[in-house]
């Protein structure tokens, strides 16, 4: 089959042999997978594979069942979508059968490949680490980005405010239309948003540039959970702010959980956030499709930092 594989700093398109669907899990022919900054990173060689995890690119995917393993609880048809550690730029992905979703009724499996990497990192991180409930305000740094975006609607839809930061005014109007209250652009410094602060819960994939504002802007009580390094991962903080606000400072990785815990969160995702996309409060973020072949051209893209939402490869 055909897969995608890093080298030289490059997506490259490779011929390689199917996986074998063991015990539990799932065969899906993929006809289309999201690309997410994580694929950015491994193609750079700086965030590889977790140990016994394939070296094909991709998190998260969408196609059609089409072998069955035992106990696995689907059917040959059926139109699914995944979470992967790695293994979904590939013709053929097999999964757990417990890390896999229904496609939402009405939804193309293209705009079902965008959903559940970012859904489940907004879902684990927002809702089940930073506690985010009806009254808190919560900040959403990167909000125009794919996990930014479902972290949103989200936030709308559990009837929660939320503030971004992001790279531009049409990407701030992007974040409001679905729901951000507001926020500022980041190159205009993020000291803006203490015009909105505090903040019950951040989320924050930036790190190190934006930690000490983050922490002067934590309300008492606060969860500060961050879920990545793109502003460099070492910083001065004032410890006394933090115990003085009883302010939870979290670290949180989604790709090197074990299969239990991503059984028991897309089963969450299942029962609490798949329902709202048939209510119409949620809807797929596919801003683009790229060709399979065509993924050097989708990095290139997504690297840009000028995408809002997703970026599909379509395989079929």
């Amino acid at each position: 089959m055909q897969a995608l594989q890093a080298n030289q700093g490059q997506p490259q398109l490779v011929k390689v042999d199917a996986p074998d669907c063991g015990p539990g899990q799932v065969r899906i022919k993929v006809a289309a997978v999201g690309v997410n900054r994580a694929d950015l990173l491994q193609v750079a060689g700086l965030y590889p594979p977790p140990p016994g995890v394939t070296d094909i690119l991709g998190l998260e995917c969408a196609g059609t069942v089409i072998e069955v393993g035992d106990g696995a609880q689907w059917e040959i048809g059926d139109k699914v979508c995944a979470l992967l550690a790695g293994g979904g730029m590939a013709e053929e992905a097999c999964i757990d059968g417990r890390h896999v979703l229904p496609v939402p009724e009405g939804m193309s499996l293209l705009e079902a490949a965008a959903l559940p990497e970012v859904y489940a990192t907004a879902w684990l991180n927002v809702f089940q680490l930073g506690q985010a409930t009806a009254g808190d305000k919560v900040l959403i740094h990167a909000g125009a980005s794919g996990v930014g975006s479902a972290a949103i609607q989200l936030c709308k839809a559990q009837g929660i405010d939320c503030w971004v930061s992001v790279g531009s005014q049409e990407r701030l109007e992007y974040c409001q239309s679905l729901g951000a209250k507001g926020g500022v652009l980041r190159g205009n410094g993020i000291e803006g948003l203490q015009d909105f602060a505090p903040f019950n819960v951040i989320l924050d994939p930036v790190g190190a540039s934006y930690a000490v504002q983050n922490l002067k802007m934590m309300a008492v009580d606060g969860r500060w959970v961050n879920i990545g390094l793109m502003g460099g991962r070492r910083v001065e903080l004032d410890l006394a702010q933090l115990l003085g606000k009883r302010v939870q400072l979290i670290g949180s990785t989604l790709r090197t959980r074990d299969d239990d815990f991503k059984a028991a969160l897309i089963q969450s995702l299942k029962d609490q956030v798949w329902p709202l996309f048939a209510a119409g409060k949620l809807t797929p973020q596919a801003e683009e499709v790229f060709d399979f072949t065509d993924a050097v051209a989708a990095f290139e893209r997504l690297a840009s930092n000028q995408v809002n939402g997703k970026l599909v490869l379509q395989l079929s």
